[in-house]
């Protein structure tokens, strides 16, 4: 199964100023984000961010909002964004979602698990998640894995809701995030 950017959503997952610098990599993980978000918004997929715990963890990092201007950004106590009933319908209407966030295997992982019990297909973007240790985060995208979730990359979000080489879209696409020194 193939991403399709008019059937999928970004869901972008507690990646907090506060949370941001006990996880692994936090400065390389936030700039895999940023690239994210930009392309998925430059594409035409919507993008959404959740918040865990606003008042106590802080705000979305201010240049991944800055990536995607206008997405919906919602606040959740429970780990899970479906559990917190939190995210918009227009994201719940589309029957793909693609994840990336933090922590793989706590808030990722539960809004995972559940979005694939309400009937999604979900792409979790390996390179694009983090948690406070190795071993979390590899558990966590295995388990995910386990559960029926797509484990994809960044490019591979990006190269799947283009489709075709040759357009318009793709030139632009390919000079602003393939081409020159990449996050890693």
């Amino acid at each position: 199964m193939l991403i399709d950017k008019e059937r999928a959503t970004l869901l972008v997952v507690d990646i907090q100023e506060k949370l941001l610098p006990a996880v692994l990599d936090a400065e390389g993980m936030l700039a895999r984000c940023r690239w994210l978000i930009a392309a998925a918004h430059d594409v035409g997929l919507p993008v959404v961010f959740s918040e865990q715990y606003p008042q106590g963890l802080g705000h979305t990092a201010p240049s991944l909002l800055a990536a995607a201007p206008g997405a919906a950004v919602v606040s959740k106590l429970h780990f899970s964004c479906v559990a917190s009933q939190c995210l918009p319908p227009e994201l719940l209407q589309r029957p793909q979602v693609v994840v990336c966030g933090m922590e793989t295997h706590v808030c990722v992982l539960q809004t995972v698990l559940e979005l694939l019990t309400h009937g999604k297909q979900v792409f979790v973007v390996a390179d694009a998640v983090s948690s406070r240790s190795q071993i979390d985060r590899d558990v966590g995208l295995q388990r995910m894995r386990d559960a029926g979730a797509v484990l994809v990359t960044r490019e591979m979000v990006l190269f799947e809701a283009l489709q075709v080489s040759g357009t318009e879209l793709f030139r632009q696409m390919s000079k602003r995030y393939l081409v020159g020194e990449q996050p890693s």
